[in-house]
């Protein structure tokens, strides 16, 4: 018996899919929980090198970054996928960095 939807599977055990629904919602919870941290650190670390005399933007450690990201990846989330995930992280957190002033202050490097 088919529902018609395509890749769609039979839930055999009743409430099984609210279940997974609920276990979902509250790994958002924390994953937006840890993406708030992530953020707030690298605002942190930008304000660090701007007092150590250091440019804010380091691709070397981007790459660093991404290549631990893409070691960690254990599945099965989809390297590329995750990776593009990533840099968007990065690139969001380089524009709070802006909006937070990070560099702003007598610094030079544009």
């Amino acid at each position: 018996m088919s529902d018609g939807r395509r890749g769609s599977k039979d839930i055999t055990k009743p409430g099984e899919l609210e279940a997974l629904r609920s276990q979902i919602d509250e790994l958002d919870v924390q994953i937006v929980k840890l993406l708030n941290r992530r953020a707030r650190l690298g605002v942190q670390a930008g304000h660090a090198k701007v007092a150590s005399g250091r440019p804010v933007a380091d691709s070397e450690r981007e790459r660093e970054v991404l290549v631990r990201v893409a070691m960690a990846n254990d599945g099965p989330m989809p390297q590329d996928a995750l990776l593009a995930l990533y840099r968007q992280l990065i690139e969001t957190i380089k524009r709070l960095e802006e909006l937070k002033g990070v560099g702003s202050e007598g610094d030079s490097n544009d």
